[in-house]
Parts: structure tokens; C-alpha cells; sequence
């Protein structure tokens, strides 16, 4: 076995990911193990070559650990370059008269035959991907392959997506195998992240959590107990195993701020993993099964990510938070945050993980609005002792995060797009504080109404659907009338009384699109939903299009028993219909061309891909298969329920509802 241990350091650890993209600024990310001199050429096929040298001005680097520094790239530039068409680009390590390119430190990225990574702006949102839900330790294949695969065969400039859309999940920081963990610790100690110290908890710093004997399987014991019914693991963690929905476990939940840099490294480059060793931790006869069958599907992981990482060096990428990339059912209620902020441990973690987040996911969407915080972040790096991060200016720094709002962001894209913050703006239910909360509050869905006001057509990110399934909505309903809210997520735009009748009355909006397209994940499952205002003459055309998960999947036989009661239980002619929030709706679900049976849901890991016409409107709605399966196409469907081919006819009746196969999903 190669000495991993004393190998040289690779000059970058991960990236270079190109984030928002525009004629006139790039945004780049990356994390190199040294502070790195940089120049970006470029090279459109219309023009003369151009390089830009990345000084202090338009490249941020801050320091992660001793040999791990996070490298911020927004440069603006005074010539717009050219939109649809490819525009060839090289990141280049200046190291005396020496410049070194991604050929020679990371030639991974680039496909066969390439001399360099490209790119291509395009002028209009007519084609984009878009999926949510990348958990390493799930058994299918990364969904990330899909586009590599699309990548690879070299589309003609305007064929090529506009975006990647990443709606959630980017990271499961709460639900981790034993294998990336011993990982994450290996990583943490070559790159020297740097320590911290952890108030309330059992163990005094983050060395301590490292070497302890319940550092692997067991982390739920390490939270406290406070003076309750519950411990605060049992309220922070869920305490019980969530039969239906979920089996995401706490047992390995990340806690210190290098662990939620290290996951991110790892999950996102194939190179920090040449820096570590295979060396399985003490563990029990039950712990070593489960640690073996990880183990093989982290290595399966571990064998493609090279192509995932040439897919975010070619392909701009934007994101937004759900709950795993912080904890599982993060600010479900407000019971749920009373416990979870009310103990300096709990709400450690949560701040670090939403601190990564920043860094790894947030800063790249807008970086404009995030000035102030990564400033607080540069003053915590000043004041660390023996490499230590100062304990009160942390927790200062989270307190800074976590009253922050400007999470979700608007690109001024054709058609706009708007992408949601579902999970720090919510609306409590203050008189039953262990209620599910809206997913916004009024004051933001107030700001996200402005923000459509007057476009004729909008793309949506909503992490959790605007129009799910209805009869695993009425699961979630139940548990939630018998207090057992956590059991189910019971989280879903109609959980909330008021949340769900602002959202109806904002599609009701004069003003407001006559199109609206909403990409959602979260669920584990795909689908596709027309929906149209009952007795109006001019109703809007709303599509809810679902793709999830990326690298994540719902357990099959029991979607396929939810989607078959689903279609008889909310059926045109069920009187249940009345009974929905949503009865002046008409939902007219499309239907997979692949499914055996009429099913509405389709089960595969993979990517959606929407092509859009002129008007902003889908013409092509397609879920690709991470197993290199043929796409799954969603088509209407005719009165007899038969699926038709090839999609959704002409973008005039498209616009129009139908009258046959509707129902209330």
C-alpha cells in the first residue's frame, strides 16, 4: 500500500467549480493545499485569447487548516464575452516563469481529446439540468454521470445546458458512512483543518471527538441530556427510526467545521482521496459488517468521481440548501428549533455545517450579498490560537449566520429564475409549537411574489414540491395530528395553513406569470404535474417538475404501492379532491413513457433535463438514468390513460388544461 501518509500534496485539492457565470463576471471555486498564484486564460472561438491575472482583488483565499486554502474567484470583465458559443478556458499556477494548467494538475477534468475545459453562456434558459439528493453511500450510481455523459459528446453550443441546478441534498452531512468518516478524520489530519472547541458537549475540543471510542456508530451519545421528557439527541436526532420516508441515521453525524470541509473535499475531487489510507478503526463484530458493506459502495463512489468533478469544471452549477446539507428536518418546527438552538453543542453543529455551506455552496450563487459574512469568517481565521479557532468569536459568527436572509437569489436570466430559501425564513406555528412550519414566511413569500411580478414566464427552485404527491402529503398530515411530525418529515408547502394559501394566492396574482416552471427534489422520486386554475378564463400554466434524487432513491415497492393508492384514492371522481387545500387546481399529472402500468412516479437515481421553448414553457421534460438507461420522457396522457408519445404537443396546448386524466396528486 502506497505511504499516503507522506506523499506530496497535490497543488489543488478540488475545483476548480464554475458557479454564476455571466457575459461580463465568472465566478469560480476552488481549494488548493497552498496559497497559489493564478491567471485565467480564455479563449472564445470569436475572438483573440485573453488572460487575466487573479490577484488579491479577484481572488479570495482563506485558510482552512495549515495545508488547505480555499481560493474565492469573481472576476468581472470589462469585454462581455461571447454568449452561445463554446469559450475554451484554462486556470494556470504561476510558479516562477512556469505556468502550469489544469493538463497538468488535474487532467481528470478535461474530456478525451481535449486540450482544454470549455464553457458556453447562453443567451436563454432553453435547456438545463437539475437534481438534488447526492448521498455517497447510496447503493445506485451518481446521477452526476449523466451529464458527464451529455458533456462527452460534445453538443453543439447551443445544444448545451445553461445550468446545472442543484436543489438540495448537495451533502448529507447527518447521515454518513463509517468509511467516508475514517475518511473525513484522515483528511482533517494531512491537511491540518484546523480544531475548535465544542461547549456542552462531553468531549472538550475536536481532538477529543476524533479519538473517542464512540466516534464511529455511536455519535448520538456524545450530545447531553437536558432536563426534559427527552434527551436533546432524542429531539435534535429524532430519537426514533422514521419507518416510512427516510432511514437517514445520526450515527455518524458531522460535527466540527474540518469535518464539513473535509466531506465537501471529498465528495466533490477524486484527488484528497490519494492523500489517505484504508485503515478501518476499532470497531465491534456488528459495526465491522456494516462498515464492509459501506465500504463497497463508498469505493463505487469514490471510481467516477473524476467525471462528476469534469462536471462541474465545464458546466455552471447553482445551489441552494436543504436539510441534509445541515441536519435532517432542520427548522421543521418550531418546538424543533427551540430544542436544537437552546444548547450551545446542538447549535454548534448546526452553525458549522451552515458555515461550509457558505463556503462550499452559498457564495457562488450571489456572491455579492455575502461580503459581511465571509469578512467575520476572515476575522476568525486572525484570531485562532495553535491553529484553533477562538471559541466566543465562532459562536459570534454563527449567531451572524443564522439571522441571515439573503440565502435565496434571483438570476435575471431568460426566463427569470428564482431560487427559494424553504428553510430559514419560516413561518412557525406559534400556538402549536410542534407543528410542522411553513416552508416561508409571510414577509418572504411577500419578497418572492415582488419578485414576480410583471414577467411572463419564470423558472422556480423549491427544494420541497409546491404540488406533491397528495396521498403521501395526507401520511404526513396524520402523524402530524398524532404529534409524531419528526416520524415522517412532515414537511411539504400544504403542512401550513397559512404558507399554503399565500403560495395559492400568489399564482392567483394578476400580475404574476402567465408560465411558471417549478423544479423541486427532496423526495427520492420523480414526477411531473400540469397545474391550472379551476374557472378561469385566463388561468397560468403551472408545471411541477420533481427530480430526486441525484445518488438516492425511494424504497420501490413502497412507491409503487403509494403511487397505485394515490391514483385510486385522489381519482377524478374522488370526493377526497374537496378535501385538498389545492380543489380550485386542476393537477393533470404526466406520466413516465417507461412506466409498465399508468405509475406517475419514476424510481431511478439520475438528472432531469427540461428543454424550454421560447416562451419559457417545457417542451421536453426527461429524467435521465444514472445506470445509462434510456431517459425516462413524461408525456400526457389520454382519457383511456395511455400514455402518449413523444411529449406534450404544441406549446399552444400545452398552455391550456385538459380535461381528461386530471386528478388532485
Amino acid at each position: 500500500m502506497p505511504d499516503t501518509a507522506h506523499a506530496p500534496l497535490p497543488d489543488v485539492l478540488a475545483g476548480p467549480l464554475l458557479r454564476r457565470l455571466e457575459p461580463g463576471r465568472l465566478v469560480l471555486w476552488l481549494v488548493a493545499s497552498r496559497e497559489l498564484n493564478l491567471q485565467l486564460w480564455l479563449q472564445p472561438e470569436s475572438q483573440a485569447p485573453q488572460t487575466h491575472a487573479l490577484g488579491e482583488e479577484h481572488c479570495q483565499q482563506l485558510p482552512l487548516g495549515r495545508h488547505a486554502v480555499l481560493h474565492l474567484i469573481d472576476l468581472p470583465l470589462a469585454q462581455a464575452l461571447p454568449q452561445d458559443e463554446r469559450i475554451a478556458y484554462d486556470l494556470q499556477i504561476i510558479d516562477g516563469a512556469s505556468a502550469n494548467g489544469i493538463r497538468d494538475w488535474a487532467p481528470h477534468l478535461l474530456h478525451d481529446g481535449a486540450e482544454h475545459a470549455d464553457f458556453v453562456l447562453r443567451s436563454q434558459v432553453d435547456h438545463l439540468l437539475h437534481g438534488s439528493c447526492r448521498k455517497p453511500h447510496h447503493a445506485a450510481d451518481d446521477g452526476l454521470l449523466c451529464a458527464d455523459r451529455l458533456l462527452a459528446a460534445q453538443p453543439e453550443a447551443k445544444q448545451r445546458p445553461a445550468l446545472l441546478l442543484m436543489s438540495g441534498d448537495q451533502v448529507y452531512v447527518d447521515d454518513v458512512a463509517g468509511p467516508l468518516l475514517c475518511a473525513i478524520h484522515q483528511l482533517i489530519a494531512r491537511l491540518g483543518l484546523f480544531d475548535e472547541f465544542l461547549e456542552g458537549a462531553v468531549v472538550e475540543d475536536s481532538q477529543s471527538l476524533y479519538a473517542n471510542p464512540v466516534g464511529y456508530y455511536q455519535r448520538a451519545e456524545l450530545l447531553p441530556a437536558v432536563k426534559s421528557n427527552q434527551t436533546l439527541r432524542d429531539k435534535f436526532f429524532g430519537g426514533v427510526e422514521k419507518p416510512v420516508f427516510t432511514s437517514s441515521s445520526a450515527d455518524n453525524h458531522l460535527v466540527t467545521f474540518a469535518e464539513m470541509i473535509a466531506m465537501y473535499l471529498l465528495v466533490w475531487s477524486p484527488l484528497p482521496w490519494t492523500l489517505i489510507s484504508e485503515e478501518q478503526p476499532p470497531l465491534d463484530e456488528e459495526q465491522q459488517q456494516r462498515y464492509a458493506n459501506e465500504r463497497e459502495r463508498i469505493d463505487a463512489f469514490r471510481q467516477t468521481l473524476g467525471q462528476a468533478a469534469r462536471v462541474f469544471a465545464h458546466l455552471p452549477t447553482l445551489m441552494i440548501f436543504d436539510d441534509h446539507d445541515v441536519t435532517d428536518d432542520w427548522n421543521l418546527s418550531a418546538r424543533w428549533e427551540q430544542t436544537a438552538y437552546g444548547h450551545p453543542f446542538s447549535k454548534r453543529i448546526i452553525g458549522n455545517a451552515l458555515l461550509a455551506y457558505l463556503l462550499c455552496q452559498g457564495w457562488g450563487n450571489n456572491p455579492d450579498v455575502f461580503e459581511e459574512p465571509l469578512q467575520a469568517f476572515a476575522e476568525l481565521l486572525q484570531q485562532r490560537q495553535d491553529d484553533h479557532l477562538q471559541a466566543k468569536a465562532h459562536d459570534a459568527l454563527i449567531d451572524r449566520l443564522l439571522e441571515f436572509e439573503q440565502w435565496h437569489y434571483v438570476l435575471p436570466t431568460t426566463p427569470a429564475l428564482l431560487v427559494l430559501d424553504t428553510r430559514t425564513r419560516r413561518w412557525r406555528s406559534e400556538g402549536h409549537l410542534s407543528k410542522p412550519s411553513g416552508l416561508m414566511d409571510w414577509e418572504a413569500l411577500c419578497d418572492f411574489q415582488q419578485a414576480l411580478l410583471d414577467h411572463p414566464a419564470c423558472i422556480i427552485v423549491s427544494p420541497a414540491p409546491m404540488f406533491g404527491v397528495k396521498l403521501i402529503e395526507g401520511i404526513q398530515k396524520l402523524f402530524t395530528l398524532a404529534g409524531h411530525p419528526l416520524m415522517v418529515d412532515a414537511e411539504n408547502w400544504m403542512a401550513h395553513r397559512g404558507a399554503a394559501s399565500v403560495m395559492m394566492n400568489i399564482f392567483r396574482h394578476s400580475r404574476t406569470p402567465r408560465d411558471f416552471v417549478i423544479l423541486s427534489g427532496d423526495v427520492h422520486y420523480s414526477f411531473v404535474y400540469r397545474v391550472n386554475i379551476r374557472h378561469r378564463r385566463a388561468s397560468p400554466t403551472i408545471w411541477q417538475i420533481t427530480s430526486s434524487g441525484i445518488k438516492n432513491e425511494f424504497p420501490a415497492d413502497l412507491l409503487d404501492w403509494f403511487d397505485r393508492l394515490n391514483r385510486w384514492l385522489y381519482a377524478p371522481w374522488s370526493p377526497l379532491n374537496w378535501l385538498t387545500k389545492r380543489r380550485r387546481m386542476r393537477v393533470t399529472p404526466l406520466i413516465p413513457d417507461r412506466s409498465r402500468s399508468g405509475e406517475r412516479l419514476w424510481n431511478s437515481a439520475g438528472l432531469g433535463q427540461v428543454f424550454f421553448d421560447e416562451q419559457g414553457r417545457p417542451k421536453r421534460i426527461l429524467q435521465l438514468n444514472a445506470n445509462g438507461s434510456p431517459p425516462a420522457a413524461f408525456v400526457a396522457e389520454r382519457e383511456s390513460g395511455a400514455a402518449t408519445a413523444p411529449l406534450l404537443g404544441s406549446p399552444e396546448r400545452s398552455a391550456a388544461p385538459q380535461d381528461g386524466g386530471t386528478s388532485h396528486p
